[in-house]
């Protein structure tokens, strides 16, 4: 079983791995394979603001952004709606 947030940033049990990762403090979403968030995990700071998501729109509705490193392209789309 997996713990995900679901779009109000509930968690929730579940039988299918996430898609996304983000980050609680900075309220940034991305790839699970994401260079930056790889980085960051290393440095082992990170992962104790690690959370999960199921789907992008899960991330986008609870609050967070997308990655510029991993997303950029919708990192410049949501920089435009700021």
């Amino acid at each position: 079983m997996y713990t995900l947030l679901d779009g109000d940033g509930r968690p929730y049990r579940s039988i299918v791995p996430a898609r996304y990762g983000g980050h609680r403090r900075s309220r940034i979403y991305g790839r699970l394979d994401c260079p930056s968030a790889l980085r960051a995990l290393a440095r082992g700071a990170y992962r104790t603001h690690r959370v999960f998501f199921a789907t992008e729109s899960d991330a986008i509705s609870a609050g967070y952004r997308p990655c510029a490193v991993c997303m950029p392209g919708r990192y410049a789309a949501w920089r435009k709606t700021r």
